[in-house]
């Protein structure tokens, strides 16, 4: 999700469409994006629907918004990817050659854009069906990905013998209970070799006044679990409105709905890293995309998340810019 606040309905997707059109990507990247020809996205399509979306409750992919999720599997994500994230990562450190962890890959779009680069990828997911879509999206593309299945708590000691350059949690982080995350960004921060990335994309912000991940609400991630889980039927995602009507203490049921995603603050990163003054932020990647001039009414004094992260900044000039966006998208090195 961009990491911005937009209004809602037809103006948003406007701006969104805009805004994605306009990042310049440098031509040593852009050189290197694979396109798939009209058979192999055949292909991708019917792996996904096979697997991924193989659970198609009341006929999900014919309706609007399943139509626009499983385009968005094929291909919005990743040109978002190549157009925000790519140049970002690659201005801390080039991507070509480096060896890169990546947490939560999901059926592997973020896995091709980093691989297409010349990155030695090691991808790691939980879900066997998502992984399926990985492997096959990855050999469509004719790129070569060490795929391992594996919780986000087990990553540390199957690689501790390992160094690399990035470790990446894309947007994984918030669909783990607080115990995993904890245990997931300490260990991973532990195994990193000096010098090394760690890297979070794509995870809402628990401390931004609106949630355009979970429930599409304003103040949701600020709810504790046991509020937000019974407030969610307000929300107007119907899914998940309907998923938790009669929450009763259930821990399955809880399990469910922290799945579904809760906001990540600078309070894990202080517990399981460094404290704020101590940790080395080499990147926010709204405030990168800033600097080269993309989106430029993010700069404008008049953008609500501008007036809100100055306002929270002034408050608390202790606290990284980074911290007060829509998403966390940090790179830190150790």
């Amino acid at each position: 999700m961009l990491n911005i606040f937009l209004p809602r309905g037809s103006r948003r997707r406007q701006l969104v469409e805009n805004l994605l059109c306009e990042p310049k990507v440098p031509a040593h990247i852009a050189r290197n994006f694979k396109t798939l020809s009209d058979g192999d996205m055949q292909l991708l399509t019917e792996s996904l629907r096979r697997n991924f979306f193989s659970k198609d409750p009341e006929g999900y992919l014919s309706t609007e918004i399943g139509r626009r999720d499983l385009c968005d599997h094929l291909t919005g994500r990743l040109e978002g990817d190549r157009k925000l994230t790519i140049p970002w990562l690659d201005s801390a450190r080039p991507l070509k050659d480096a060896r890169v962890l990546e947490i939560g890959c999901g059926t592997g779009t973020s896995t091709v854009t980093l691989a297409e680069q010349g990155a030695k990828v090691t991808a790691v997911d939980i879900d066997d069906k998502a992984l399926i879509d990985a492997r096959k999206r990855c050999e469509l593309y004719g790129l070569t990905v060490d795929f391992r299945k594996m919780n986000s708590t087990d990553v540390a000691r199957a690689f501790s013998k390992e160094a690399f350059d990035f470790v990446i949690f894309w947007a994984s982080l918030e669909h783990m209970t607080h115990e995993e995350r904890m245990i997931a960004m300490k260990e991973t921060w532990d195994m990193l070799p000096l010098g090394g990335l760690w890297c979070v994309t794509d995870t809402p912000n628990r401390l931004y006044c609106y949630d355009y991940h979970t429930a599409m609400m304003p103040f949701f991630f600020w709810l504790p679990d046991d509020l937000a889980i019974k407030y969610a039927r307000f929300s107007s995602r119907q899914a998940l409105r309907e998923s938790f009507p009669d929450y009763d203490g259930d821990k399955e049921t809880m399990l469910r709905f922290l799945r579904w995603g809760r906001g990540l603050s600078f309070h894990e990163f202080e517990l399981t890293m460094k404290p704020l003054g101590q940790l080395s932020i080499v990147s926010c990647m709204s405030m990168f995309h800033r600097r080269r001039g993309a989106f430029p009414f993010l700069r404008a004094r008049a953008s609500a998340a501008y007036r809100y992260e100055s306002f929270f900044h002034t408050m608390y000039p202790e606290v990284h810019r980074g911290f007060l966006q829509p998403s966390v998208n940090l790179i830190i090195r150790k």
